[in-house]
């Protein structure tokens, strides 16, 4: 009898020890808003691989396909970080853009010289600014730190393809959309949609009506 009161009392301890590691594994769950994020931008950077390929086979100026090789560069990189992340929390990942980013391809795929450098510097800032909306709302919103971290790893690489694209449409004589200072589009600026989409989910799961390359269908980090 002794030894089953000790192996009861044995169990209790070990149930009792488990409980704070099982309410810890729960706890680390991702938010819908991170989820959302790392999937969204999962598509943004696959996206933007796929388009800066186009750029350096079918561009015509040189700054286009410098550009399209130095987005391939930034997103395959940044994308590591966010298979990484997303294993690390149990996040399954879109395994192709979204429908409207793939759109926004099939057009790019149909367009040649100086006709294709516009419509890709277009739907690369109207992708690039979406994608800067979703990272900027899982900054603010977002709950679980390495996600968090992320974002704002990306933003400011993210930033640099903006300025370099508003350089480039000043060059070609593509418009550029007005942003405010928090980087989102003002009313007036054009929006097109580059390689994520128009409508889509931003990290937080609302729908929203905005340009370009984040995700439409998903969140838009629609990050280019």
């Amino acid at each position: 009898m002794l030894g089953i009161k000790r192996l009861g009392v044995l169990a209790a301890v070990v149930v009792v020890g488990l409980a704070p590691a099982a309410a810890a594994q729960a706890a680390a769950q991702p938010s819908t808003q991170d989820t959302q994020y790392l999937q969204a931008l999962h598509q943004v950077n696959l996206a933007e691989i796929v388009t800066g390929n186009l750029a350096q086979q079918k561009g015509r100026n040189q700054q286009v396909k410098d550009l399209g090789k130095q987005f391939v560069t930034d997103h395959t990189q940044l994308d590591q970080t966010v298979q990484s992340t997303a294993q690390q929390l149990n996040v399954n990942l879109p395994s192709e853009p979204t429908a409207d980013q793939q759109k926004v391809i099939d057009r790019l795929n149909n367009l040649s010289g100086a006709e294709f450098d516009k419509a890709w510097v277009t739907a690369e800032l109207a992708g690039h600014i979406q994608a800067i909306q979703a990272t900027q709302t899982e900054i603010s919103q977002g709950s679980e730190q390495s996600v968090v971290q992320l974002a704002q790893d990306a933003l400011p690489v993210l930033q640099a393809h903006v300025d370099a694209l508003t350089a480039l449409a000043q060059t070609l004589g593509v418009p550029v959309p007005q942003t405010s200072a928090s980087g989102t589009p003002s009313p007036g600026g054009s929006g097109t949609p580059g390689p994520g989409g128009t409508e889509s989910p931003t990290p937080g799961g609302t729908t929203t009506e905005s340009p370009g390359p984040g995700t439409t269908e998903t969140p838009a980090p629609s990050i280019s």
